[in-house]
């Protein structure tokens, strides 16, 4: 029995066996209070700088603060673009815990319209970095202000906040020159510098706003806050004030904006006037316009597709980027081009039968007189407007060089110098057509080239500035918006401005100047009425513009066709003679004769511009149009 009990219970061994687990406890306890205490003393000392910095990110939050957007004067300091407090609906996605729910909760307080949801949806997820407010919709309604302060414990991470919102006062009718702001999108959100456009949420899309971003929009600066542990602001700390963006004056004058976009009374087309000396642009219109103050909050959908399904267009720049057959109005220009290349001279005379015809061709190019002007010099070709001394100019000069001496004024080129959005149009060559169409220029071709037809294309813009080196005798000076950034005035002398033109002899250009000025006070002047008790002298040009071509021995009659088929009107001119001051281009769609539709148009702006009496009637200007529409024949 003893012997078992030894067997059974081993005392020493059992008191071994505590000792040694006592022993591996104590070690395990001691590494743990080692790892323990190393890992405090490393979080506490080793990262101290990195978890306080942690710590006071926590309490402390920097937030962007955009600065105010600059505004836009005309020439006399009239505001043109300006902004207005309003108040706009703000979402911070990292204090919201169900952002459907809340988003869903949103739709219903403000009674979206179902095809604004997904872009309201969209416009949450739009933001450069955390805790950066995103905007979900612009220019509160009162009621809706009402209905999110009653729901304000159901909405945490939304706020409500005083901005303020571009409006333009003349919205229409400056709708292409000014442009707008709208929301930034995921696309322009993606090269913004994020820094200086945190916490701005609209950007110039188009025109002057578009163009001039950088100036307009100003530095960023930024506030630290201290906020409690639902992000609350409960202090501010410091903070560093934004840089206002730069006020901008314009070269236009609103006044004469007014007057061009009254003159066509709602038809399509366009005016520009410039300043020779200057190339500042007085007025650039197109027409129709629309209210750029709706792109601003975003345009809902069906509007947005309303404008566009418009059959006039009123989205398109037509000032800039209209594009159309110049007719009659380039004849001055290739005047010009002629005395230059030497194939005509100022008394160089031919007999207009009514009709040109290249040699070993049975096809007649006839003049829009069909029995003829008889014998034509050039003053007199510009004054009645003929055809066939055209016809037969351009086939002597032949395209190459037409081409060379058309591009010298402007045109297949952009000429604007702030100008967003500009086409240069079409100046035609034997180059473009073989890259265009695989094939080769005929002479034919270069016959409709010389009276502004065919494949040639131009801008209102383009040939106002055209015009306006016809004035200055050939010198260059490149069209203008901006008269002054902030106190600062502009250069007039701008880079990439084309060289000057320059003639043999200078007293070419009063040679040409005395056909145009014959346009208007000449006894055969196509727009003689117009000139009808001007109290300075002027220059003029007419043109009308085939919308399609008119077969050998089709005539053309108004009458008989749809509006939309009907020719455009046309007509540049410039003022005084002695010292021009304005220099205007006026482009009426399918109006018909620019002698009737569009001469009194240009007249109404240079009268604005020269005289200091009242602005022109606007409905006396129409009536003598209309009274003047059957009167005069031709180009």
């Amino acid at each position: 029995m003893r012997d078992r009990r030894q067997v059974l219970k081993n005392t020493h061994q059992e008191v071994r066996i505590f000792r040694l687990r006592s022993l591996l406890a104590l070690l395990v306890v001691v590494a743990l209070t080692t790892t323990l205490m190393g890992r405090l003393a490393y979080l506490q000392v080793t990262q101290h700088e990195v978890y306080i910095t942690r710590s006071e990110k926590n309490r402390v939050r920097v937030e962007p603060l955009p600065p105010t957007r600059g505004l836009i004067y005309d020439r006399n300091g009239q505001l043109l673009a300006e902004n207005r407090p309003t108040y706009n609906l703000m979402l911070v996605r990292e204090r919201v815990e169900d952002l459907d729910a809340t988003l869903n909760l949103l739709v219903e307080l403000l009674a979206l319209p179902e095809e604004g949801v997904e872009a309201f949806r969209e416009r949450s997820r739009q933001r450069t970095r955390p805790y950066q407010p995103a905007l979900l919709m612009s220019d509160l309604k009162e009621e809706q202000i009402a209905h999110l302060a009653l729901n304000r414990h159901r909405l945490p991470g939304v706020e409500v906040e005083a901005q303020l919102l571009r409006y333009y006062p003349d919205a229409e009718m400056l709708s292409h020159a000014l442009g707008y702001v709208g929301r930034i999108n995921a696309e322009e959100l993606a090269t913004l510098d994020p820094g200086n456009y945190a916490g701005t949420h609209f950007i110039g899309k188009t025109g002057v706003e578009r163009f001039y971003e950088d100036v307009l929009h100003g530095q960023a600066g930024l506030r630290k806050v201290e906020t409690n542990a639902r992000g609350r602001v409960l202090r501010e700390l410091g903070r560093t004030d934004p840089v206002p963006g730069e006020n901008l004056t314009l070269t236009i004058d609103r006044d004469m904006q007014k007057l061009a976009y009254e003159l066509l009374d709602g038809r399509r087309g366009s005016i520009v006037a410039i300043e020779p000396a200057s190339g500042e642009i007085l007025a650039m219109v197109s027409a129709p316009g629309f209210d750029s103050n709706r792109f601003v909050t975003g345009i809902d959908v069906a509007s947005y597709q309303a404008l566009q399904e418009d059959i006039d267009l009123p989205l398109f720049n037509r000032a800039i980027r209209g594009q159309y057959p110049p007719g009659s109005t380039i004849k001055p220009f290739l005047a010009i081009a002629g005395l230059a290349e030497g194939v005509i001279t100022p008394n160089r005379v031919i007999n207009d039968p009514g009709y040109f015809q290249l040699p070993g061709d049975t096809r007649r190019y006839r003049n829009w007189l069909r029995w003829g002007h008889g014998r034509v010099d050039m003053e007199r070709s510009i004054e009645v407007s003929n055809n066939t001394y055209y016809y037969t100019l351009a086939h002597e000069m032949g395209i190459d060089s037409l081409h060379e001496r058309m591009t010298a004024f402007g045109f297949g080129q952009r000429v604007g110098h702030d100008v967003f959005g500009e086409s240069a149009a079409l100046m035609p060559s034997r180059e473009w057509k073989r890259g265009r169409f695989n094939q080769p220029w005929y002479p034919g071709e270069t016959i409709s080239v010389g009276i502004g037809q065919g494949y040639w294309q131009v801008t209102p813009l383009q040939l106002a500035a055209a015009t306006a080196v016809l004035a200055n005798r050939g010198k260059w000076v490149k069209p203008r918006m901006a008269k002054r950034i902030g106190d600062h005035e502009q250069e007039t002398v701008l880079p990439d401005t084309l060289g000057d033109i320059v003639l043999d002899n200078e007293a070419w250009w009063d040679k040409v100047f005395s056909g145009a000025e014959k346009v208007l006070s000449g006894s055969e002047g196509t727009a003689r009425r117009t000139g009808v008790g001007l109290d300075y002298r002027m220059g003029g040009k007419s043109g009308t513009a085939q919308v399609f071509s008119l077969g050998q021995d089709q005539r053309y009659d108004a009458d008989e066709l749809a509006e939309r088929l009907r020719d455009h009107a046309l007509f540049v001119a410039f003022a005084p003679l002695e010292d021009p001051q304005i220099a205007v281009a006026v482009i009426v769609e399918n109006a018909g004769g620019g002698s009737t539709h569009a001469a009194h148009l240009a007249r109404a702006m240079s009268d604005a511009w020269l005289l200091d009496d009242e602005a022109p009637d606007v409905e006396e200007v129409r009536e003598e149009m209309e009274s003047d529409n059957a009167s005069v024949a031709g180009n």
